[in-house]
């Protein structure tokens, strides 16, 4: 869509084609509302897309976001979606080196082998039934916590209730994750296994008094009532193009190429101003969506900006001739980088590398996860690379705050990745890097993003994946109805930043729209 065409009066300006405004675009556009998108790069999908990172070579690799979970399954029926999701076979796998051999723990395949893994490494059935019972505790509390995220705004204690469970409220709600897990489990591989999902895009430690880590874990384990994180078939770009093609197909209008500026409203009506390579226009609306990030939103609307985030993570993307062979050969490397392969992340190993990260060093055992996204999805593989074995590695760091890098990115950022692959390489019976495929030109495939590097590409303020601290799933001050309503009456914030945000979930997207489509005083009329 050209400048010219993107003139005039809409219903709805949504600033940012990510999957969040898509999904605002897609369900205000089917109630019959006339839907601008206007999206600043030359495509749609923002952080949840599919590229080929690596010249010559069909692979075509989910960038930055790579798994779905919170995504509701209401979302997808209700805009008539073909998205599959696909379940991994094995949850997760943690080498370890025990009594001077090598081991691991490895969840998944069923019960009984799961019992049994646990059993081999600790020596006994109390883990694996401490375990039974802590996530049979986060399971009814994702039941009850899940379908609330696509509601009004619950108040903390109509949640409270909801929940059920005092013993689960404290734990997850009112003391630090560091408390629960030490009182539930002995081992030291397997509390550091459970603190991870606290810790994935979020600095903190286990004790941390803000309970930042603790609305981290909380995210990352009530997804679809299950707690279960799938492979999106085709890769993240499969679903932020069937989103675009939703939007499409009932009526929204999508402009890429076109960045907003400027975003200057009454309360009633708004003017959007953006920027293009012949110019600058103009359009109007009577309710604008910010699919962006608080500090943008602040910087179109002339507002006082939030606290500065941060982020802490660094993301790798490798495509490979073969999966590496294991010092534990107990485990087939196939199903052993088929869930979530844990590097570093022992209990005591976590604690240390956050202090050594806090104290402005890099982590001396940088701690890390890994999973083949090929290994359950392989097309997003040409026909040549599956037969010759290929396969994808999606390696995610954490603890390394974008502070670390400020001296020099590029530098930085190469040290890390060496040492984090030498993590990596301690559970390795070869060299990963003579596993790397390479491409066109002879490089080796293989990419890392660093925070200063998604602020870069993303806008994301500081590298933040959620855009500023997560939030409780449930109303505060200045929170409004929805989560997504700001001082402006008709301006919405509909990206991660929002109440109920972050993560490839859709949710700011749906509830967004819901407020617009429910109308407010001096919104509607």
């Amino acid at each position: 869509m050209s400048a010219h065409e993107a003139q005039g009066t809409y219903d709805a300006v949504i600033v940012g084609g990510g999957h969040n405004g898509l999904v605002a675009a897609a369900y205000l556009a089917r109630a019959g509302r006339s839907v601008l998108v206007l999206e600043r790069l030359d495509h749609t999908g923002g952080a949840a897309v599919s590229t080929r990172p690596f010249a010559g070579v069909d692979a075509r690799l989910s960038r930055y976001s790579y798994l779905v979970s919170l995504l509701p399954r209401k979302i997808l029926d209700d805009l008539g979606l073909d998205v599959r999701l696909r379940p991994r076979t094995v949850s997760s796998y943690t080498p370890v080196e025990r009594n001077g051999r090598p081991t691991g723990l490895l969840v998944g395949g069923g019960e009984e082998r799961t019992r049994a893994a646990f059993a081999r490494l600790t020596g006994s059935d109390r883990e694996y039934e401490s375990w039974q019972s802590f996530y049979g505790m986060t399971g009814r509390v994702a039941r009850r916590v899940f379908p609330t995220l696509t509601e009004p705004l619950p108040t903390r204690e109509e949640l409270r209730r909801r929940v059920d469970d005092e013993d689960a409220w404290r734990m997850l709600f009112e003391e630090p994750i560091g408390v629960a897990v030490e009182e539930r489990f002995a081992d030291d591989l397997v509390r550091g296994v459970v603190l991870t999902d606290a810790l994935i895009g979020t600095f903190a430690d286990a004790h941390d008094p803000s309970l930042a880590q603790n609305r981290c874990f909380l995210y990352h384990v009530i997804g679809g009532g299950t707690g279960a994180w799938d492979v999106p078939v085709g890769g993240m770009g499969a679903l932020t193009d069937a989103l675009a093609d939703a939007a499409r197909a009932a009526g929204a209008r999508i402009a890429t190429g076109h960045e907003v500026i400027r975003v200057a409203s009454d309360g009633r009506s708004a003017e959007v101003t953006y920027r293009t390579p012949e110019g600058e226009g103009t359009v109007g609306a009577r309710h604008v969506l910010v699919n962006a990030s608080p500090q943008a939103l602040a910087a179109l609307t002339g507002d006082e900006p939030p606290r500065p985030a941060e982020g802490a993570q660094l993301k790798v993307n490798m495509l490979l001739k073969r999966l590496p062979r294991l010092r534990d050969t107990s485990v087939d490397p196939r199903e052993a980088f088929a869930g979530t392969f844990h590097i570093a992340e022992g209990y005591r190993q976590l604690a240390a590398a956050h202090a050594q990260a806090a104290a402005g060093e890099l982590p001396a055992a940088p701690p890390s996860e890994i999973y083949c996204h090929s290994l359950t999805d392989p097309t997003i593989l040409g026909p040549d690379l599956v037969e010759r074995g290929y396969q994808t590695l999606t390696l995610f760091g954490l603890h390394t705050p974008a502070r670390l890098f400020a001296r020099d990115n590029d530098a930085v950022r190469d040290e890390l990745l060496k040492a984090t692959l030498g993590q990596l390489d301690a559970h390795l019976a070869e060299p990963l890097a003579d596993c790397l495929a390479t491409d066109a030109d002879g490089r080796p495939c293989i990419e890392a993003k660093t925070p200063l590097d998604l602020e870069r590409d993303l806008r994301l303020p500081g590298g933040n994946i959620f855009h500023r601290a997560l939030s409780w799933p449930y109303a505060q001050e200045g929170t409004g109805r929805w989560g997504v309503e700001t001082r402006h009456a008709n301006v919405l914030l509909c990206g991660a930043g929002a109440v109920r945000g972050g993560g490839v979930s859709g949710v700011p997207g749906h509830n967004a729209a819901m407020a617009v489509l429910e109308g407010r005083p001096g919104q509607e009329g």
